[in-house]
């Protein structure tokens, strides 16, 4: 019931984010990148790798760790002020020892299937249910775990959604599947929570509809789930002195319809939407037309950084992405994934860092020409 109530009263227009990015304010272009720790090993190797980042301009690294490395590297990057942020899986929790003791935790598709036992896709894909009140306060008690790390800028989450229940065009033929309709085994949100919830509104079980995928109550009530979700943990972030950041799919709308995330609704500070082009089909020019989107329906409310995929990109075509993400009006872009980055990526970012951000802060030469 007290979920039931937390996404009915799911409030409508959310509060400014009080949270800004220190380089965002000083009107910087930020260039960020995810990792893994893979990047580098020992010290002296992660001083070399982050120096060689730096120096090209990147300021921020999104890293998937735990606590104590999280804090290792964060006291390596005060040496060239660069931000560390806490890379979170959220509500996608492969291996966690601690939800596998409770199956009534998973989310549920439309045939019945627990996301526990049926992995959609890939076998790492094992979801939590946004309407469990257990998952709920597991999820909670990570990111209030991971918010006190030391040294770090944001809790930055990933994950934060619903199983696709439609996958991206170039996705598709990977798995042999071709999704011309919403499939019932890639349908995800029906934790008999969920549909108890919704029938005490409504006066009907989601599955006894003939279509419930084309129900736009149905359809909303689990995007209210997630959105009430990541308020929570917004909260708890910001309640540590954290910023809270998330990345997520394509543009609001696409978000909402392929994977039930309605990210403009979220508390967030900062948004890095993947702009993948490759995984749809599309040109370059929809990187500017995907972030313009997002930057639309967030109404000022948080910053937008567009994510894009380096190995699909040669050091020209990164060029022109970022170039793109700009004119959308993103604040910076966040590149997956530091790996990836060759000498021809590097040389790239530096150029326009110079181009963009030697004056940001109206210091030099060149602000105080006539």
């Amino acid at each position: 019931m007290r979920i039931l109530l937390s996404i009915v009263l799911t409030v409508l227009v959310l509060s400014s984010c009080q949270k800004k990015n220190h380089r965002v304010s000083s009107n910087e272009f930020v260039f960020a990148a995810w990792t893994g720790t893979n990047i580098a090993d020992g010290e002296a190797e992660w001083q070399e790798t982050l120096s060689k980042l730096s120096k090209a301009g990147i300021t921020d690294l999104y890293v998937q760790a735990g606590r104590p490395k999280l804090e290792e590297i964060a006291s390596y990057a005060d040496s060239f002020d660069m931000d560390i942020h806490a890379w979170i899986w959220t509500l996608n929790r492969p291996g966690d020892s601690t939800a596998a003791q409770h199956p009534d935790w998973y989310s549920v598709n439309r045939n019945g299937d627990n996301s526990y036992d049926y992995r959609a896709y890939v076998n790492y894909y094992q979801w939590l249910s946004p309407f469990s009140e257990g998952a709920r306060n597991h999820i909670k008690s990570n990111i209030d775990s991971i918010a006190q790390t030391k040294g770090i800028e944001s809790v930055h989450l990933d994950y934060v959604r619903y199983v696709d229940v439609i996958l991206g065009a170039d996705l598709q033929p990977k798995y042999d599947i071709v999704q011309d309709q919403q499939f019932p085994e890639y349908d995800y949100g029906y934790h008999p929570n969920a549909r108890e919830g919704f029938k005490e509104l409504f006066g009907v079980d989601p599955v006894e509809m003939d279509h419930p995928e084309l129900s736009t109550e149905w359809l909303q009530y689990r995007l209210n789930a997630v959105t009430s979700l990541v308020n929570e943990l917004a909260d708890i972030a910001h309640s540590h002195d954290k910023k809270i950041t998330a990345a997520v799919f394509p543009f609001p709308e696409m978000s909402r319809q392929m994977v039930r995330q309605d990210w403009a609704s979220w508390n967030l500070d900062i948004a890095l939407p993947m702009l993948y082009q490759n995984f749809y089909r599309q040109n370059l020019e929809w990187i500017k037309f995907a972030t313009e989107q997002g930057v639309r329906e967030a109404h000022g409310r948080f910053d937008i950084i567009s994510g894009l995929f380096v190995p699909s990109l040669t050091p020209g075509g990164l060029e022109i992405a970022i170039r793109r993400a700009k004119a959308g009006g993103a604040v910076g872009v966040s590149l997956f994934n530091a790996a990836a980055l060759n000498p021809e990526h590097l040389r790239v970012i530096e150029t326009l860092n110079n181009e963009w951000n030697t004056f940001a802060d109206g210091e030099g030469e060149g602000a105080q020409a006539n």
